[in-house]
């Protein structure tokens, strides 16, 4: 029989990440603000890896930790941040939220690309949209920051006295 030890798999994760991060040859500056671009664009549905290494290379920071932060990110901790995003988007837009989200398990029940249009753009998707763009701001730069602050640390104890 086999057997799942998910604080052995969650343990593993981690450890990959770490040495991922730790390994990327450049200044922590550079590898944190690629962490926080990733984390941006990974959590907004749709954009993900693409956007993420595209702004990347444009703003010249590192395009693997952006890569890696965007695929941490991508879809899943979208659907996590749905309920969220809809109700920031809405209180923003001054709408009820409840009607919103409503609508958005409506189209997603029985899925087809023409209920889109079906929807009220104002009242439900763009909602979605600018509470989307906030909630991924605000994770980008956290994790920007806890990056960082990771990096630093790390670099300080390496150093010799």
């Amino acid at each position: 029989m086999l057997k799942i030890e998910p604080w052995k798999s969650l343990q593993k994760f981690v450890k990959f990440l770490y040495v991922k991060l730790v390994k990327i040859n450049d200044t922590p500056q550079r590898v944190a603000i690629g962490f926080g671009i990733g984390v941006f664009f990974g959590i907004i549905p749709g954009l993900g890896p693409l956007a993420s290494l595209f702004t990347a290379s444009l703003f010249r920071v590192n395009r693997a930790s952006a890569l890696l932060a965007s695929l941490l990110t991508n879809t899943w901790i979208s659907f996590v941040t749905f309920i969220a995003s809809i109700k920031i988007g809405a209180v923003l837009m001054d709408i009820d939220w409840q009607v919103a989200k409503n609508e958005w398990y409506t189209v997603f029940k029985n899925f087809h690309f023409a209920d889109l249009f079906k929807v009220s753009f104002m009242r439900t998707i763009l909602p979605a949209i600018i509470g989307y763009v906030i909630v991924a701001f605000f994770l980008g730069f956290l994790s920007y920051l806890v990056i960082l602050l990771f990096l630093h640390i790390r670099k300080r104890r390496k150093k010799p006295l």
